[in-house]
């Protein structure tokens, strides 16, 4: 065996496997697999010796693009459960798109440390949020409607493309805290990082189009080996969780998820700082 193969063997196998696991924990938890694929990317890529310039951006743009099939797959497992809030997707929808596109024009732009902060801060206040927070604050009955709306979808949406997630992170919160049953909002969720993952992907291809430094095999900011990995084990696990999650009390496993997410937090201010 080549020392180049056996150098590819353990990243392909490192990649199938944050497949499986990012597909499990967008169907169990709602928060979205690129939670988990934007981390173990940015360490793969790190340890390939990929350019720092555009190491996260890739980083990114692949886990959004692992999204659109992990989402789909996902969301139409809870929309045969009819935990699918069709009335969210439509009414913040837009504004989410709007957000998308912002966000990704940013990381076209930004160097890669600015991502890498903007992830691990935002991971960070999540962690403390599934560690700490109280399933039963209540911030009223109903959504918000108006500017209150825009806002709110147009900062999920950015965020959610310069981090490289399904927008779970923020919408599973957002819409218990005002009211909606936990199985509806993880199912919303999953949809969300649908049209999260499509106009995010096209976003990172067309930013990162003629960007320097690139890894082989890549279109854009978007890793098509890493896609090709990541995508076939993510959708066929996606189905599994999203059955767990009307099945187990996942309280504890939110809270083992919270301490990953911090650990991961806290390495990536050191790789910033260091």
């Amino acid at each position: 065996m080549s020392a180049e193969l056996s150098q590819l063997l353990p990243f392909a196998a490192l990649l199938l496997i944050a497949g499986a696991g990012a597909g499990i924990i967008a169907g169990l938890l709602g928060v979205g697999g690129g939670i988990v694929v934007v981390p173990v990317l940015f360490h793969l890529f790190t340890h390939l010796g990929v350019d720092e310039g555009v190491r996260m951006q890739v980083a990114v743009g692949t886990s959004l693009a692992t999204i659109v099939a992990t989402a789909w797959s996902s969301a139409s497992a809870h929309y045969k459960r009819g935990t699918v809030d069709t009335d969210f997707l439509k009414g913040f929808g837009p504004a989410i798109i709007m957000g998308v596109l912002l966000g990704s024009v940013v990381a076209a732009t930004v160097k890669g440390p600015v991502l890498t902060s903007v992830f691990a801060v935002v991971a960070l206040v999540v962690a403390v949020q599934i560690a700490f927070g109280n399933p039963h604050w209540k911030l009223g009955e109903t959504l918000p409607t108006g500017a209150t709306r825009l806002g709110i979808g147009t900062t999920i949406g950015a965020l959610s493309a310069m981090m490289g997630i399904g927008g779970g992170t923020m919408t599973v919160p957002l819409m218990t805290m005002f009211g909606a049953p936990v199985h509806r909002a993880v199912g919303t969720a999953a949809a969300t990082g649908f049209i999260i993952g499509v106009p995010g992907t096209i976003g990172f291809m067309i930013g990162g189009w003629n960007a320097p430094n690139l890894p082989p095999g890549s279109l854009g900011f978007v890793s098509l080996v890493g896609l090709a990995l990541i995508a076939p084990t993510s959708m066929l696990c996606a189905p599994f969780g999203a059955k767990l999650a009307h099945k187990l009390n996942t309280t504890v496993l939110r809270r083992v998820f919270a301490v990953f997410l911090g650990f991961t937090s806290l390495r990536m201010f050191y790789s910033i700082l260091t």
